[in-house]
């Protein structure tokens, strides 16, 4: 039909481009060996860091839960009442952050909307960075603020663009590691720009939360900062292994977001069995911080091993990128692995710049010495296959 021939002219397009986007499907939880598309696959491509997706202790947690309380949560929490597993899970958070008060948001997506939206408007400034994840960016769109874009990391570019609006109301606002290059903000020059100029900090602790830090609090455990953000952001389905996104700081702040935040206020909220899944998956984090000190530990040793055989790799996170440039090549790495049991996500345009598509590999605690290895091996093989 005419009507749907420019959508799929355009699909056309990103096809010839090596820019179309299909869904994977899984036969088996998220852990280290999965059944990807009727194969078994060691999985490098997961955010489920500390491998909790499948723990027994959350699942049987869980399943009392689900027992208990039911599969759906009824609506809103303002409109048909919360749970009391909902008010745990919210404090469990806030004791492991270190903060008066913490408020769940169904994902990590809607937190950065609801919270940026509420706490900016028309008049007021937000500085972002570069490299904020997608959901910051929407956030920012949609609060009507005036936005102003920093260079990646750079608090003299950051702080030369605060001296151009002087005596603006705003907040500064960053990921604390970023998801594709997986690099640390420069949180104590960050911090000390927000509070000489006046300013709100808030930083989305995604893919820090269980992963840096002597036990996994995050980028301000990393740092020896306890309690210096203003407003401490993060995601439940990644290191925690569940879903939802979430929101830490004073009571006040969250009682504000509780009034003012739409994405909170007008969502249904996720089910008690989720939050169940979200709170044991904090509690154990906050129990067995070998988990957090075996992944720091495979993210050296699967550095290591990728520089021993040529391949360029840095990071102090759970995310190593492998830098490739060319869609189509990484497309071709990627599907490569997959032939031999490696899963790995090829990242492109526009989840990051033109011609610097990558393979993000994504580390677990749970993958062996053999595994990383075997990777770094496969690796290189298939890098120099696709040439």
């Amino acid at each position: 039909m005419e009507k749907w021939e420019r959508l799929e002219r355009e699909l056309e397009e990103l096809k010839s481009r090596s820019l179309f986007r299909r869904m994977t499907v899984f036969d088996s939880g998220q852990t280290a060996v999965a059944e990807v598309e009727g194969r078994r696959q060691h999985l490098f491509s997961s955010n489920s860091y500390l491998d909790l997706c499948c723990d027994p202790e959350i699942l049987a947690y869980t399943g009392r839960i689900l027992e208990e309380y039911g599969a759906g949560s009824g609506g809103s929490r303002l409109t048909t009442g919360t749970t009391r597993i909902h008010m745990e899970l919210e404090d469990t958070i806030a004791r492991f952050k270190k903060r008066e008060a913490a408020l769940v948001f169904n994902t990590g997506y809607m937190a950065n909307v609801g919270i940026l939206t509420a706490l900016a408007g028309k008049g007021d400034i937000i500085y972002s960075d570069e490299r904020n994840h997608a959901s910051i960016i929407d956030g920012c769109r949609l609060s009507r603020a005036d936005v102003v874009i920093y260079r990646h990391n750079d608090m003299d570019d950051l702080e030369a663009k605060i001296k151009a609006h002087p005596g603006r109301r705003g907040i500064i606002v960053s990921d604390g590691v970023f998801s594709m290059d997986g690099d640390i903000v420069d949180l104590p020059r960050l911090a000390e720009l927000a509070d000489r100029y006046g300013l709100l900090s808030m930083i989305d602790e995604a893919h820090a939360t269980g992963v840096i830090g002597a036990t996994g609090r995050g980028t301000e455990e990393y740092y020896g900062m306890e309690g210096s953000v203003d407003v401490l952001m993060g995601t439940l389905s990644k290191a925690v292994g569940g879903e939802g996104g979430f929101v830490c700081g004073s009571s006040t702040l969250i009682d504000y977001l509780i009034n003012k935040s739409r994405s909170f206020m007008f969502s249904t909220a996720l089910s008690p069995a989720t939050i169940a899944a979200d709170k044991k998956g904090i509690q154990l984090i906050m129990e067995q911080p070998q988990r957090v000190r075996q992944l720091q530990e495979n993210v050296r040793y699967c550095c290591q091993a990728l520089k021993e055989r040529g391949i360029e790799a840095h990071s102090e996170t759970a995310i190593i990128p492998i830098i490739i440039g060319d869609e189509g090549r990484a497309m071709r790495v990627m599907e490569l692995l997959k032939e031999r049991g490696y899963y790995i996500s090829a990242i492109r345009y526009p989840t990051v710049a033109r011609g610097s598509a990558r393979l993000r590999a994504a580390l677990m605690a749970s993958h062996t010495k053999e595994d990383m290895d075997g990777l770094a091996d496969a690796l290189r093989e298939c890098m120099e296959l696709a040439d």
